[in-house]
């Protein structure tokens, strides 16, 4: 395949700087990576966020971007798992080199999972950050950074492991979310059941379609929330995934978290200090496979993630495609902080980049 030498790259000229689109080298793959031509990338919170603070930025013109779906170009030394053509899609870590909003990226090879025909790039961009934020909050260990791991439980894809939370509840919140719709379906496959969540009445019902059997306003209180849940069911909830974890649904959440049990964060824990107890854990998790405490489960999942998504046991998030190529990136951003995006994942075509 014909790879270029140069590229189009959207950068990040220094800290609390205007995105702007410029031409960079196109890099090559070292041993055990792969050169991906970038057919679909996302958009995300944390790109604005790494603009705003400087946050996982160690260098100036810096490229941002975590999920990305496309073709594999070429192969570094040791390759064994992917093939030249092969269609796959992965997470970035915090380097120029792994971005994805540009318009090729390496990756490392174990770190990417192949993409089957039933699922379109677009719809492959937005699987595996926020796939991977649902799997590790839910199934990695506890890790030796006690606030950077998850619940613990039996991966579903394991003997064992499918169906074994028959009969036990789980409350997940902002189950719309890109990370949310991927937790209420690995919940549901792992058999929770009532799976409850948290949502825009708007979205009840898509997410009822994805395992959710029970859907409460997001704006419900504190107080009517409990009382909602508990309409539902008495069991005791051992596993809480917080997709949204804003410090109000933090609070409820662990209110309603049994002792023993395992609150899973998407953000740093704003739990009111003064109510903390030592029978209830509290985990951040994230969807970044190159972190050590995920990298094995994440690579293993990757291997499965391929009949998962072939047989619609797993559906991505719906994607919303942002015009103008990397160019639209800017004002995609800006729609997201206006929360004007909803049970949407936005994409860009890096090729259509002027």
């Amino acid at each position: 395949m014909s790879i270029p030498s140069h590229q189009k790259a959207l950068l990040l000229p220094s800290k609390h700087r205007k995105f702007i689109v410029d031409t960079v080298e196109v890099y090559r793959p070292e041993a055990e990576e792969v050169l991906v031509r970038i057919e679909t990338a996302t958009l995300s919170h944390l790109d604005t966020g790494r603009q705003e603070s400087g946050a996982y930025i160690s260098s100036y013109p810096a490229i941002v971007g975590l999920d990305a779906a496309g073709v594999v170009v070429a192969l570094g030394d040791n390759v064994t798992n992917l093939s030249l053509g092969d269609r796959v899609l992965f997470v970035a870590d915090f380097t120029n080199r792994f971005a994805t909003h540009q318009q090729y990226a390496v990756m490392k090879a174990k770190l990417t999972s192949k993409i089957p025909p039933n699922i379109t790039f677009d719809e492959a961009a937005t699987i595996p950050c926020n796939l991977l934020t649902a799997i590790n909050g839910l199934y990695a260990g506890a890790a030796p950074s006690v606030d950077k791991a998850g619940a613990g439980l039996t991966p579903f894809w394991r003997e064992g492991g499918r169906g074994k939370y028959a009969g036990q509840p789980i409350l997940i919140f902002a189950g719309s979310s890109s990370v949310g719709q991927y937790a209420i379906q690995s919940a549901r496959i792992s058999g929770f059941s009532p799976i409850i969540t948290t949502a825009s009445p708007r979205n009840a019902e898509f997410v009822k379609s994805l395992g959710a059997t029970h859907v409460l306003d997001r704006n419900l209180s504190h107080d009517d929330l409990i009382a909602e849940v508990r309409k539902i069911t008495s069991e005791p909830f051992r596993v809480i995934y917080d997709a949204v974890a804003l410090p109000e649904t933090q609070d409820v959440a662990y209110d309603i978290l049994a002792p023993g049990g395992t609150l899973v964060l998407v953000l740093y824990p704003a739990i009111d200090k003064a109510k903390l107890t030592p029978d209830k854990h509290v985990r951040m998790t994230f969807g970044i496979p190159h972190v050590l405490e995920f990298a094995e489960i994440d690579a293993e999942f990757f291997r499965v993630l391929p009949e998962l998504l072939s047989s619609g046991e797993i559906k991505p998030n719906v994607p919303e495609v942002v015009p103008g190529g990397l160019a639209g990136i800017p004002g995609g951003l800006e729609r997201m902080k206006r929360k004007e995006v909803s049970a949407r994942k936005l994409v860009v075509h890096p090729s259509e980049t002027l």
